[in-house]
């Protein structure tokens, strides 16, 4: 799945090889009797997947095998009639092929907006007297999953459990130089920063961010992503991309990109068949 993102990656691709490797690392063992992946292949060679769970559809095709874009909608369709499939919106040749098969765009749905930052000129990050930036070591799975459970249960209890954090560590391209914490003066990790670095096309994926409840409002969340971004730089990379929510009833993660220097691109859209 990952050589096919990787190969035919573009700014137009909606997927990066990190978004793979997290929702795979964290989603395919826990769920995988309901989440769905198939491939096709020419010679040996990965030309499209899909990946259904369980009523919504992500999917990659080759854009020189465009025409495999309408098999892979008609297997999903067969468990899921009226499920949802969600692309780029400069992905033309995924969006002609939902159009054929009858589905329309939900302008209505909450979306996603593609930011990417040249990592020539970045911010210097600062963080209060007696916090630390640093990266993670390897034998710091309890603590690093535990300050993504606190940062990501503001709606609900988080599910990560420290044996999927070891899963998301254990997965390429995962490197704890590239995992960035920000550790409060009591040692407890206060906030993250984690970026997915693709060498072949220079640019870095982050995916996720987040800050625990307790430590928030202290410019933790950008200082984490600034040093991270540094870290990226250094390990060779040009550029780096991160996709918040474009709609506004989800500004805030937004607004935090933009401020380090993150500028909008192309957005998602969530197509829908009835």
């Amino acid at each position: 799945m990952q050589e096919l993102v990787q190969r035919t990656w573009s700014p137009r691709s909606r997927l990066h090889v990190g978004d793979v490797a997290w929702e795979r690392a964290l989603n395919a063992g826990r769920r995988g009797d309901t989440w769905r992946t198939a491939f096709w292949e020419d010679n040996g060679q990965v030309v499209a997947w899909g990946w259904a769970e369980p009523d919504h559809l992500s999917l990659v095709v080759d854009p020189e095998w465009a025409e495999v874009a309408g098999d892979v909608l008609g297997w999903f369709q067969e468990y899921a009639p009226d499920g949802a499939v969600s692309v780029l919106e400069a992905e033309t040749h995924l969006v002609a092929a939902l159009e054929k098969a009858g589905y329309r765009a939900d302008d209505d749905a909450p979306y996603f907006t593609h930011h990417r930052i040249a990592l020539s000129d970045l911010g210097t990050p600062v963080v209060p007297d007696g916090f630390t930036l640093r990266h993670v070591q390897p034998d710091e799975v309890q603590q690093r999953a535990a300050v993504h459970r606190a940062a990501w249960s503001d709606w609900g209890p988080s599910k990560v459990t420290d044996e999927d954090m070891a899963a998301v560590m254990s997965t390429w391209p995962y490197k704890p130089e590239l995992d960035w914490i920000v550790e409060a003066p009591n040692g407890e990790f206060a906030a993250t920063a984690l970026i997915w670095d693709d060498k072949i096309h220079g640019i870095g994926l982050v995916e996720p961010v987040g800050c625990a409840p307790a430590y928030r409002r202290r410019g933790l969340a950008q200082a984490v992503n600034l040093a991270a971004l540094h870290a990226l730089r250094e390990a060779g990379a040009t550029h780096a991309m991160v996709c918040p929510r474009g709609d506004d009833a989800y500004p805030k993660a937004r607004a935090l990109y933009q401020s380090i220097g993150f500028r909008p691109g192309a957005r998602s859209r969530l197509y829908v068949r009835r």
